[in-house]
This record gives C-alpha cells, structure tokens and sequence, in this order.
C-alpha cells in the first residue's frame, strides 16, 4: 500500500492562543504601518512659494543650412531644391520679475540634455527653478545633436539624395502654403527669422560629435543673448573655455567637474596618465587663453576621486582630470587671473557625485554657488 505524502496544515484555531496573539499583534502593526505609509503618501508635497516670470519661451540659436541642388517642385515635391536646416542648439529661457541683471546659462554634459538642469531625479528642484527663485533668469542649452536640438545636417548628409528629408515639402504637408507661397489668410507666423525658426524644430535622430559645432552656437547664444555667466557641466567644460575665449559676452564661467583644458601654446603641461588613457591639455595661442585670465573662474569637484592611482579605470580617470584641474587653474592665476578649484570634501561636503547640482544637497551647492557670485560682485540687479 502506497501511502501519499501528507502536508501539516496549521489554521489559528488549532494555533497555541500566544501564537494567535502574536499573530493578530502583528497584523495590527502591519495594517497601521501600511495605513501611515499611505497617508504619507497621500499628503501634499510642501507648499513652495510660486515663481512669478516677467517672460518665458525658446529658440535656436545657430548651426547651418544644407541645401540640395535643384528646383523645388511643389505638386511633385523631389529632393530637388529642399533644404535642411541643423546643427544649432535649442535654448530654453525663464525670466523672472526684478530679475538680476546677469542671466545664467546652463549648458549640459556629454549624454545629456538640458534635463539635467531641471526638476532631479527624484522630484527636487533643480538649478533651473532654485535660481529662478533667487532671482536669476535662466537660459538652459540643448547643444546641437542632443535632446531637443537633434536635427543634424550629418543625418542628411550620409543619405542617398532620394533620401535626403527635406523642408519645403513639410512647408505644404503641413498645409502652410504652396512653397514658397503661403496659403492667403494663413495664421502661420511670416517672414525669414520665424521659417528659420521652424525649420530647426523638426527633429530626427542624433549624429556624431562635433565640439567645433556645439562651440559656434554657444557662441552665436551669447552674441544673442548678451552679458551672462556660463555654467558648464563635464563635457561642455572645454568648450565652455572656447566660447569665452570668441565672445565677450561671457562675464564668468562656473565649471562642474569639467573634462577638458586649455592652456596657451608652449606651456602645456606634460600629460597624465591614468588607467583610462592620458588626461592631456588643449594649446591654444597666448591672445586667446589671456582671455580666461579677464574673467573670475570656479571649478566645482565633487566626491571619491582617488588622490592616489587607482585599480579602476573609470575612477583613475578622474584623478587625472582633478589634477588636470589644479595645472589648469594654477595657469590662469599665473597669467594674472581669477581661477579657483572647489573640491567640496576639502571643505567638508561629503558624498557628492558628478551631478553636485542634483544630488540630494543640491541646495547647499546652490548656496555655495550663490555665495561666489556675490562675492564676485555680479548678482546686481537690473535690466537686461
């Protein structure tokens, strides 16, 4: 006789009465702990005083115009005649009431977008809406082929001509007109700057990176905008350098943990060399770097770079571009200029990654920031 396998089943009835009451104590404090999850949950997020905006919008700013041979033809629309505008940044602008008369512009890393200067990961404010509060219009930059500026005439470029996507066939898809007439009462916005406008709206995808590209149209941005202080991030450090060195309109620069240096020709520091290939310097002629020394500098470090090499590639890097940091600044200053290295645990901030300005005490280095422009004399207020 073959006996089948039983299972013990306990039910609270056949429960030792401790056990029963552990059991219904326990789930008493997980309903309750559950019900003031909940209820935290559902309270409102903390009452923010409101940001009042004298004036918000966003243009391109930049890039060029590919134009393919030919004669358009608008009832049997060819590459023929159409052209592609890219490779300018899209630029996003906030300007609040009593606003400072400098304005900041935000200009992202390498894999990013303006995103990284708006609301943080986990729902914070981020740099964008923290110093419009304090006061500062803010200008947050996608540079081209990223983000919102993706149109590129690469993409264009690499296609066959039958290929190439061009604009005036949009111009009548989209029931503006018939090329280059508009329809009569057309509520479209008329005249060059607006067709050129929009025609860098249209987006496909991304193309290769060009740092002669981003720099002219930071450099087209502050020929547009005016006087303002640049804050850079990682990537666009460098050409942050470039874009002061071609426009004066460039009043200081802000540089969080920037991977590129300049340093005039000849006395380019020696390369440093980490797991992760040399951290090298940029020549650039005497006349242009000078240009650096005219203006205040601060370089912000985060966190956990290794003073000593490292086993790990992706850290040792960092070490390199630190102490490519201080040769840097050490250059400027000798130049008879106003450089600084911030490197936050130096000053007791702990913990902070590449994204200071995100991180969760975002709002001390927004102080931190804050406090170097007053020193520096530029957070007057004023028209602009």
């Amino acid at each position: 006789m073959v006996h089948s396998p039983q299972t013990s089943l306990t039910t609270p009835s056949s429960r030792p009465r401790s056990s029963r009451l552990v059991l219904a104590t326990t789930v008493v404090i997980a309903a309750a702990t559950t019900a003031a999850v909940l209820a935290q949950a559902a309270k409102p997020a903390p009452a923010k005083a409101p940001i009042t905006l004298a004036d918000q919008g966003s243009f391109a700013v930049g890039g060029a115009v590919l134009t393919n041979p030919g004669k358009f033809d608008p009832v049997n629309p060819t590459e023929a005649g159409q052209t592609v505008h890219g490779d300018h940044a899209y630029v996003m602008y906030q300007i609040p009431v009593n606003a400072r008369r400098l304005p900041l512009v935000m200009w992202h890393g390498g894999g990013q977008f303006s995103k990284t200067w708006e609301t943080t990961p986990d729902g914070r404010d981020g740099y964008q809406n923290i110093f419009l509060r304090r006061g500062w219009s803010t200008y947050i930059m996608d540079q081209p082929r990223s983000g919102r500026a993706s149109r590129t005439l690469v993409l264009a470029a690499r296609q066959p001509p039958t290929g190439v996507f061009g604009e005036q066939a949009i111009f009548l898809r989209f029931r503006i007109g018939q090329w280059p007439d508009y329809f009569p009462g057309s509520q479209f916005p008329r005249g060059a700057e607006a067709l050129d406008q929009w025609w860098r709206q249209q987006v496909p995808n991304t193309a290769n990176l060009d740092n002669e590209v981003f720099v002219a149209s930071g450099v087209e941005l502050f020929k547009k905008i005016g006087p303002a202080i640049l804050l850079t991030h990682s990537a666009s450090g460098v050409m942050g350098w470039h874009v002061a060195m071609r426009n004066d309109n460039v009043k200081a620069i802000v540089a969080y943990e920037p991977v590129g240096f300049t340093f005039p020709e000849g006395d380019v520091p020696a390369p440093i060399k980490t797991l992760d290939g040399d951290v090298t310097g940029v020549p650039v002629p005497l006349a242009s770097f000078e240009k650096l020394t005219k203006i205040p500098i601060q370089i912000v470090y985060g966190d956990n770079v290794p003073a000593t090499p490292s086993t790990n590639p992706a850290l040792d890097a960092w070490r390199g571009r630190l102490e490519m940091t201080r040769r840097f600044v050490q250059a400027v200053n000798a130049h008879g200029g106003h450089a600084e290295l911030l490197h936050l645990p130096e000053i007791g901030i702990k913990g902070n990654t590449h994204f200071p300005f995100a991180d969760l005490n975002n709002m001390q280095i927004a102080d931190l920031l804050s406090d170097w422009l007053r020193k520096q004399k530029l957070d007057g207020r004023g028209s602009h």
